[in-house]
């Protein structure tokens, strides 16, 4: 990979981190724009650990939410674990939250079945506007959120159930877990919050098993200039999500799916009609 093609990847993954048109679905779109080979280990890798550098982002903007704790007394006779869960519940939330996510992306990744769907372009074509689509109603669905319900454990966990669903590339993390957090009838700024909360667990645990199985398999791609390529990435993508963040709240507590629906609609059927009709994303073959 080239200066220029790492900076518009990580571009593209600070700009769809948190947008509900999946932000790794766009990342294969445009490596496979740019000609940049499928199939490479180091390519899987930087997809993946670039989304950490976005996800810090979360942990900047909400700084008091990671690292501002409930110091007030746990209730008498509790036992040190519930004390401790008291004191760190949003760490806890988290917890459990990543849990499925855990449990099933090991699944995904041990059957092979994750690196075949980073690499069909087809499948983020179709989940593309099967997931439009269902952006169109989705808002009609379940917009009945109140700012009375707050994230608790089974909310927490039945975020991470729906977060599962976005292993496949096309679905969007972001998508899944705010309609999901919408269906335990939070508000959709509650919803999106959360979901940003719960990402960087996620992001953390798949950015470390990556690395460790690039590492496990052949450590020749440390190179310095691949090195210097995921630095490069996880800085771009972290100062583009942190912009982009704070504009998507804002829009979807305003506006809702629709517009987004719209966009993943008309995205996927233009990459489905030119894979339909034998041509190449490639821009330089």
């Amino acid at each position: 990979m080239t200066w220029l093609e790492t900076v518009i990847i990580a571009i593209v993954e600070g700009l769809t981190e948190f947008l509900p048109v999946s932000s790794t679905g766009h990342m294969i779109i445009t490596q496979n724009l740019l000609g940049i080979q499928q199939g490479d280990p180091f390519v899987h890798a930087f997809t993946f650990i670039i989304q950490f550098g976005a996800i810090l982002s979360v942990v900047c903007l909400y700084w008091k939410r990671f690292f501002v704790f409930d110091n007030t007394p746990a209730p008498a006779g509790s036992s040190l674990f519930q004390q401790l869960k008291h004191k760190y519940y949003f760490y806890w939330l988290l917890i459990v939250g990543v849990l499925p996510a855990v449990i099933i992306g090991l699944l995904a990744k041990k059957s092979g079945l994750l690196d075949w769907l980073l690499d069909s372009v087809l499948v983020v074509a179709v989940m593309l506007v099967v997931g439009g689509v269902f952006m169109l109603f989705c808002d009609k669905l379940f917009n009945k959120g109140s700012d009375a319900n707050k994230v608790n454990e089974k909310r927490a966990f039945n975020i991470g159930l729906y977060q599962c669903i976005s292993v496949i590339p096309g679905v969007s993390r972001s998508m899944a877990t705010i309609v999901g957090g919408m269906t335990q009838g939070l508000t959709r700024q509650r919803a999106a919050e959360f979901s940003f909360f719960l990402a960087v667990p996620t992001m953390a645990g798949a950015t470390l098993l990556d690395l460790l199985d690039l590492l496990k398999e052949d450590a020749s791609w440390a190179t310095s200039h691949n090195i210097t390529m995921l630095i490069l990435g996880c800085v771009v993508a972290f100062v583009v999500a942190l912009l982009a963040m704070k504009w998507f709240v804002a829009f979807l507590t305003k506006y809702g799916f629709k517009a987004f629906g719209y966009y993943r609609i008309i995205v996927g059927g233009i990459i489905l009609i030119l894979l339909l009709t034998g041509h190449s994303l490639a821009m330089v073959d």
